[in-house]
């Protein structure tokens, strides 16, 4: 599913009403209709409802979705901000059409018109995606109002006040960046000059500001709705985000065929584990071997010999070091190469990693203690091979490449590391953000707040580097690796609850997780 900008978006509704065809109105009906479905599937007619509306298109979708309401028996009551003289032309057709059935519309002048909110439904349909420019005055008095006293909300396409395509608090009203001083001075007022949703109601695909940490709080449950806007448009436009649905991997993903052995399905190597950290190198073996892949050997200390071979008697191993690995060597028979969790961080693994880079042509999966190492020496990163993948937290980015403003710079900031490195990079959070050399970003749909737990990425860094090991792609390893992980753990979180969710169910749950995409 590709995740367009807002122009983008206005064109598509453009393209649809001009080839479908069907007039603007019509459309804005088949979006309110989609919005009245989802309220009415979740509230009954005990709930009344309060919409809030401006006078651009947003507002017209609030004031169809009252007619809906009203239309079918639920208590509904308007309440319209800015001049109606200045509205879109389909806000006031829908405005003239809510006339004709109520007179429960009302216009805010003031602080002093708002109404009372108890135990109603609050209907944001203020702003729209379009917003380019912080909401002030009776807007921003409003939001903060609603804030401070809704029962409930439900935002149509975006809660208000907040940006689609940048990040809503780096700017100021006047689109102009604010300095890290000007940040600071914000008041607390100005900060909460976006609508918090409990639900977001919108329209056909993902919104980026959607799929941003800093946004969790503003955003609720996010609904995506289908109005059908044009296939023909979607398949034809570019985008530089996609959302990794199931379609997406499904085209990805390799059945295994009847007559393959194990060396159809490559030969990976672990770099894993020292005195004490064992346990990350034996989840990633784990992970590895129930990934598919054919074979796997693990390089780790001479400490880590019997617990590797007694937890994971499918693994090989050779030892390099006592307490910690130390110069490991023969790396060109793999397919695929690991290298990090539990490793720990001693000066001779700067030439580990040399050595590795010198030797060793193909992708490797570079993880947790590797990454630390590679942050401790800059010099080692154009040595990289092409084509790797590293998987860093929040934290492991920043050590890497330096702090971002906001969530949006941190991922412009990924897009362009991972063009200049020629490398993927697997930003690990809720929503997974994979990097490519070619500046195109994707964002995983899969995994929950459960794996959020000691042990998850090294599980990832193992079932990638599986799929590396089978021929896929460095890009599909890293979709469809991310897309498993993130699916085996909802599998996991449904079974057990998300508090009690540790890494090594995800990898018990891998087996099912599977079983979902390969659907014959």
């Amino acid at each position: 599913m590709k995740i367009f900008s807002v122009s983008q978006i206005k064109a598509w509704d453009a393209y649809t009403i001009q080839h479908e065809p069907v007039i603007s109105v019509d459309l804005m009906e088949r979006a309110a209709t989609a919005c009245y479905n989802w309220i009415t599937g979740h509230f009954n007619k005990t709930y009344s409802f309060k919409i809030f509306c401006g006078n651009g298109n947003n507002g017209g979708d609030g004031l169809a979705i009252a007619r809906l309401l009203i239309e079918n028996g639920y208590r509904v009551s308007v309440f319209v901000v800015e001049s109606i003289s200045e509205g879109s032309p389909d806000f006031k057709i829908n405005l003239e059409r809510l006339k004709s059935i109520s007179n429960e519309i009302y216009f805010l002048e003031n602080e002093t018109s708002f109404p009372g909110l108890k135990d109603e439904i609050v209907i944001d349909a203020l702003f729209g995606t379009g917003l380019n420019k912080k909401p002030t005055g009776i807007f921003s008095s409003l939001i903060n109002y609603i804030n401070k006293n809704a029962f409930k909300v439900i935002s149509i396409d975006i809660p208000s006040g907040l940006y689609a395509d940048k990040s809503s608090w780096s700017y100021r009203s006047d689109g102009h960046r604010l300095t890290d001083i000007q940040k600071s001075k914000l008041s607390d007022r100005d900060r909460q000059s976006i609508i918090k949703a409990n639900y977001t109601l919108t329209f056909q695909n993902q919104k980026l500001a959607f799929l941003m940490p800093e946004n969790e709080s503003f955003t609720g449950e996010v609904i995506l709705l289908d109005i059908e806007l044009s296939k023909e448009y979607e398949e034809q436009e570019n985008s530089p985000f996609e959302w990794v649905d199931k379609n997406l991997i499904r085209r990805i993903y390799i059945p295994r065929y009847p007559f393959a052995n194990k060396g159809n399905y490559g030969y990976a190597c672990l770099v894993a584990g020292s005195y004490g950290m064992m346990g990350a190198a034996v989840l990633s073996a784990k992970a590895s071997l129930r990934s598919g892949v054919g074979k796997l050997t693990c390089y780790i200390c001479k400490t880590g010999y019997d617990i590797m071979q007694t937890s994971v008697p499918e693994a090989m191993c050779k030892t390099f070091g006592n307490t910690f690995i130390k110069d490991a060597k023969n790396f060109k028979e793999f397919d695929a190469i690991g290298i990090g969790p539990g490793l720990g961080k001693h000066p001779s693994h700067k030439e580990l990693m040399q050595n590795l880079f010198r030797n060793f042509k193909r992708p490797v999966v570079i993880d947790a203690d590797a990454l630390n190492i590679l942050s401790e020496y800059p010099s080692l990163y154009k040595s990289i091979p092409a084509h790797s993948i590293i998987t860093p937290h929040p934290k492991e980015f920043e050590r890497l490449f330096g702090k971002s403003d906001s969530d949006f710079d941190r991922i412009k900031l990924a897009l362009l590391k991972a063009k200049d490195l020629n490398i993927f990079i697997v930003l690990k959070g809720h929503f997974t953000f994979i990097a490519t050399p070619v500046g195109k970003g994707y964002f995983n749909s899969t995994g929950n707040a459960g794996m959020a737990t000691a042990g998850a990425g090294d599980v990832l860094t193992g079932i990638i580097t599986g799929l590396i090991a089978q021929k896929y792609s460095s890009l599909h390893a890293c979709i469809l690796g991310a897309y498993i992980h993130g699916l085996s753990g909802d599998i996991a979180a449904k079974k057990l609850s998300e508090e009690a969710l540790i890494a090594g169910d995800i990898i018990n749950y891998l087996g099912e997780a599977f079983l979902k995409i390969d659907v014959k």
